[in-house]
C-alpha cells in the first residue's frame, strides 16, 4: 500500500541530513522533481552501458584478489569490509565520474577519507536528536568537519564536471573539423576511437543536460555526487556479507566455482565476459540469498502525504512510515527456517507465486532502486573474482555479531574471515 503507490513517493526527513552533499537528486528529490529525474536517468543503466562498466569492474576485481595476498597465510584472519569498500569506491568514481581515484591503492586521498567521514556525520546527526537542529549542530566540531568534506567532495564533483564538458567539447569540435575536411579515413578512425572510449554516467548526464537546458551543472553534480554516495557503500556491505556467508558453507562456494568453470570453459585467467556473468545463476542465487539475510538498506522510511487503510487501521497524513527491510525478509511463510543461508530459496522454481513484495532489498515500486542491474553486475564481478582464486573461510560466527542498521547494515567490529589459494 505504500512502496508500491505513486502517492506516497516523498522520502522521511531523516534524508534532510544528506541534502548539503547530494542536493536534491534523485535519492533524496521529491515527487514534482524525482518523476521527470528518474525518466532522464533510466537509459544510463541500459545493459549496452552495463556492458562498458564490466571492464571496470573486473580491472578493479582484480586489482582487490591482488591486494588480498597480503592476508594470505595468516591464520587469525582479517577484516575483509574496508578492502571491499574501496575496491567499490574504486569502481564507482570511474563509473560515476570517468576518474580514477585508486582508492585500494592509495586510501590516503582525500576525496576517499571525506566520502568515509561524511557518511558517518550524517549518521551521527539522524542517531542524535539534540544534532538534528542546525543551530546546534553548527556549533559543534562535527559541523566544521562536515564542511570542510563538503569542499572537498563538491570540489571533486565540479572539477570532473568541468573538465569533462571541455573534454566533450573539444572532440566535437575535432568531429566538424574533420567533417568539413570531407576525409573519410579519418572519420572512420575517429569513430573507432569513440566506439572504444568508455562512456561514464557523467557522460550521460551531460548529454541529457542539453548544454543546461534540461539539467543544469547542479543538478548535474546532484547526481553523480547520488551515484558515489548510494553506489559503493550499499554494494560493499552486500559483497562483504556475501563473502562472510560462503565462508561458512564450503560445499555452497565450492557449487559456485563449478558453475564458474562450467562457463568459462575451466580458464581462471581471463576475466568473464557480461553474458557469462549474467549465465552465472547459482552465484546470483547466492548473492540473492545474502541479501535477503543481510540487505544492504534494512531499514526504508517514507513521509505519507495522505491518510493510509492498512488492514482497518488508518495511518495519518505527515506519519513516518518505516518498512523494516530486514525483519520482512524473515517472514517464515515465506522463507522456511528464515535464518538460515540456503540460496536455493531463489531457485526458479522456489520463486514461483511469491510475493513481490516479500524480498525488496532494492525497495520496490516506483521509487525502487534504479542501479540494481548495475549493483548485482559488480557484486558478481567481484565475488567470482575473489572465489576464482581464494578460499573462503568465515571466522565470526553470524550468532556473535552485533548488526549496526545505520545508512546501510553493517557488522560493529567488522567481518573476519580467513583465506587460502584456491589450487
Amino acid at each position: 500500500r505504500i512502496l508500491g503507490s505513486q502517492k506516497h513517493i516523498e522520502k522521511s526527513h531523516d534524508y534532510e541530513f544528506l541534502k548539503p552533499w547530494l542536493g536534491t537528486g534523485l535519492l533524496t528529490s521529491s515527487g514534482k522533481k524525482w518523476h521527470p529525474r528518474r525518466k532522464i536517468l533510466t537509459p544510463a543503466f541500459h545493459f549496452k552501458i552495463l556492458d562498458d562498466f564490466v571492464d571496470i569492474f573486473q580491472e578493479q576485481s582484480a586489482v582487490l584478489v591482488k591486494r588480498l595476498e597480503a592476508e594470505l597465510g595468516k591464520e587469525q584472519g582479517f577484516n575483509c569490509f574496508p578492502y571491499v569498500t574501496l575496491c567499490a569506491l574504486d569502481v564507482v568514481c570511474e563509473t560515476a565520474m570517468g576518474r580514477q581515484v585508486n582508492a585500494q591503492c592509495n586510501s590516503d586521498s582525500d576525496y576517499v577519507k571525506a566520502v568515509y567521514q561524511i557518511g558517518s556525520i550524517v549518521q551521527n546527526r539522524q542517531q542524535k536528536i539534540w544534532l538534528q537542529p542546525d543551530f546546534i549542530f553548527k556549533l559543534t566540531q562535527d559541523y566544521k568537519n562536515h564542511q570542510k568534506c563538503l569542499g572537498i567532495l563538491h570540489e571533486f564533483s565540479n572539477r570532473v564536471i568541468h573538465e569533462r564538458k571541455e573534454e566533450i567539447r573539444r572532440q566535437k569540435q575535432q568531429l566538424n573539423d574533420k567533417n568539413n575536411n570531407n576525409n573519410a579515413d579519418d572519420l572512420l578512425s575517429q569513430e573507432e576511437l569513440g566506439r572504444k572510449k568508455r562512456l561514464a554516467f557523467l557522460d550521460l548526464l551531460i548529454e541529457a543536460s542539453q548544454d543546461g537546458t534540461v539539467l543544469s551543472h547542479e543538478d548535474i553534480r546532484e547526481e553523480v555526487d547520488t551515484f558515489m554516495f548510494e553506489g559503493h557503500d550499499t554494494t560493499s556491505a552486500a559483497i562483504s556479507w556475501i563473502l562472510l556467508l560462503l565462508g561458512t558453507e564450503p560445499a555452497i562456494q565450492d557449487r559456485i566455482v563449478e558453475e564458474i568453470d562450467q562457463i568459462m570453459g575451466g580458464d581462471r585467467e581471463r576475466f568473464p565476459t557480461m553474458q557469462e556473468l549474467n549465465e552465472m545463476k547459482y552465484l546470483e542465487a547466492c548473492i540473492k540469498e545474502g541479501l535477503r539475510l543481510y540487505p544492504s538498506v534494512p531499514l526504508i522510511a517514507r513521509r505519507l502525504t495522505e491518510d493510509v487503510d492498512i488492514d482497518g487501521y488508518v495511518l495519518p497524513a505527515g506519519t513516518t512510515a518505516m518498512i523494516v527491510v530486514y525483519q520482512l525478509h524473515r517472514n517464515p511463510d515465506v522463507f522456511p527456517n528464515p535464518d538460515k543461508f540456503n540460496p536455493d530459496h531463489f531457485l526458479p522454481e522456489n520463486c514461483r507465486g511469491r510475493h513481490p513484495y516479500a524480498y525488496i532489498p532494492f525497495s520496490a515500486g516506483p521509487r525502487n532502486c534504479i542501479g540494481q542491474k548495475f549493483a548485482v553486475l559488480e557484486e558478481k564481478s567481484i565475488i567470482s573474482a575473489v572465489l576464482r582464486n581464494y578460499r573462503v573461510e568465515a571466522i565470526d560466527r553470524r550468532e556473535n555479531l552485533t548488526l549496526l542498521g545505520e545508512l546501510i547494515l553493517r557488522p560493529k567490529n567488522g567481518l573476519r574471515i580467513r583465506i587460502s589459494r584456491r589450487t
